[in-house]
């Protein structure tokens, strides 16, 4: 199976079976980037509340062009709604939320992820990296549950999932889940352990590529 023949899902799928796992009642943190696509996807019979580091509790799902109003963005700078209760504050009482304890998930992109559950998503360590984490080590440590979304492979078809981060780490051991186009893997005690494989695709080959020992918990 070559490179260009591997079977993948697009971003949006990931997006909607990363939502297939947000449950009832959850608040959730979705980072910049690909994460914020899952909202698009949130089965619409949950109640699951949307927070944004940069001070938004209550989003909704991304407003059509016409309602666009830019004094209501996420903290990617993107357009959002905001659902019926929903809430606008500090930026000091958001990061306290995140630090709190206070968010069930956050749901972040990321550069590698180590089998032990180490997460590197905020530089790449190249000079024209951009200089600054952001809110991303607070969600880390701060979320009771990590979920990564991710493409399984680099543009030079190296894995991301690794045996030891090589980039700056943004935390240490905070993976619950990775999400690839490939793959849902968990970290556990014992290893990354392959809960689904896109179709088509076995097991061996994702084994191939990913070049870290899986485990085989279908």
């Amino acid at each position: 199976m070559t490179a260009t023949n591997i079977p993948k899902l697009n971003r949006a799928q990931i997006a909607a079976r990363v939502a297939r796992d947000i449950p009832e009642g959850a608040y959730v943190n979705l980072g910049i980037g690909i994460p914020t696509l899952v909202g698009d996807y949130l089965p619409k019979d949950r109640d699951i509340l949307l927070h944004s580091e940069n001070g938004i509790l209550g989003m909704g799902p991304k407003p059509k062009a016409e309602d666009v109003d830019w004094d209501l963005i996420n903290a990617g700078k993107e357009p959002v709604t905001l659902l019926a209760g929903g809430a606008f504050f500090h930026h000091a009482d958001s990061f306290g939320m995140m630090r709190g304890g206070h968010l069930d998930i956050c749901v972040l992109g990321a550069f590698q992820v180590s089998i032990t559950g180490d997460l590197a998503n905020w530089s790449t360590g190249e000079p024209d990296a951009i200089p600054a984490v952001g809110g991303a080590m607070d969600l880390a440590v701060g979320a009771k549950a990590v979920y990564i979304m991710m493409e399984h492979l680099t543009k030079k078809g190296e894995s991301k999932l690794v045996e030891k981060c090589t980039y700056p780490l943004t935390a240490v051991g905070c993976v619950k889940r990775v999400y690839t186009d490939l793959a849902v893997i968990d970290i556990t005690k014992t290893g990354p352990c392959v809960l689904e494989i896109v179709a088509g695709l076995p097991f061996e080959e994702l084994q191939r590529l990913t070049g870290v020992t899986l485990i085989d918990g279908r």
